[in-house]
């Protein structure tokens, strides 16, 4: 059996504003699997360290499942602040 993979996309512009909503949206769009989810951010504009903060409970989520978060076309701002806070290697891409 193949495991099944999610592709779900980081919106435009992710403040604290959207996380609550884009969190619950990924989490209805989720297939049942064991496969990773990617996530991918060639979308994202704008951010703050909120960005971080979903994808940190996205991860959490999936972890509890058995599953894993790729990341993928992470705006290099975003990464440089999950060096700053000490959670790149948990978001490792």
């Amino acid at each position: 059996m193949t495991p099944t993979h999610a592709m779900l996309r980081l919106p435009a512009e992710l403040t604290h504003a959207q996380a609550d909503a884009c969190l619950a949206e990924w989490l209805l769009q989720l297939p049942m699997g064991t496969g990773p989810v990617v996530v991918d951010g060639s979308d994202l504009r704008q951010f703050d360290s909120t960005a971080l903060a979903l994808m940190l409970e996205l991860r959490r989520h999936l972890l509890g499942r058995g599953q894993a978060l790729k990341l993928e076309a992470i705006p290099p701002r975003l990464g440089e602040l999950a060096t700053l806070y000490g959670v790149d290697e948990l978001l490792a891409t």
